[in-house]
């Protein structure tokens, strides 16, 4: 058995993508959950947090100040890091490569990976989050909708958002508390 090398592990994860990638392409989903994921995509164009960011501000004491330094920080840290492996990975968006059979949504940009959107989500999730664990649970089905969302309408594959998942994460979780 030979060993598994990063090309063999990358043309697995490519592999897999593309199949997802034909299968959602395809799926006329329900009006409900076409409705669903624009609306999650649009609000995590940005509005979505803005507005958290206003409300803690404004009606969150001293936690809420906290949890948006946290989470702003987190978030343009996202934003940089997303935009700097767009441009290093330049991988292509899977609305480039094959037609989607609903989605009519137009890409921010040309490249996928990795996810903004998902990046932002869960850098802003996880510090606010931590300071208003009663929120969380709302919080992580938000990120968890704008993540999917990016798949179902052609933006991303899996493994972008994936990315943007832990890369998100990670950020707000290395930001929470630090101020």
């Amino acid at each position: 058995m030979s060993p598994i090398t990063t090309g063999t592990m990358l043309s697995y994860i490519e592999s897999r993508d593309h199949l997802v990638m034909r299968r959602v392409h395809g799926w006329k989903a329900p009006r409900w959950i076409r409705l669903w994921m624009v609306w999650a995509t649009r609000g995590g164009d940005g509005w979505l947090w803005l507005a958290l960011a206003v409300a803690l501000v404004a009606l969150g004491g001293d936690a809420g100040r906290k949890a948006t330094m946290e989470a702003g920080v987190a978030g343009l840290a996202g934003v940089g890091l997303f935009m700097g492996l767009k441009r290093v990975t330049g991988r292509k968006r899977p609305c480039h490569l094959e037609p989607h059979c609903w989605s009519t949504l137009l890409p921010p940009d040309q490249f996928s990976f990795p996810s903004g959107h998902t990046i932002t989500a869960f850098a802003v999730t996880i510090p606010v989050g931590g300071h208003f664990p009663d929120a969380m649970p709302a919080l992580l089905f938000c990120a968890a909708s704008i993540a999917v969302s990016r798949v179902l309408l052609g933006m991303h594959f899996m493994s972008d958002v994936i990315a943007g998942m832990l890369i998100g994460g990670g950020l707000g979780w290395a930001l929470f508390g630090t101020f």
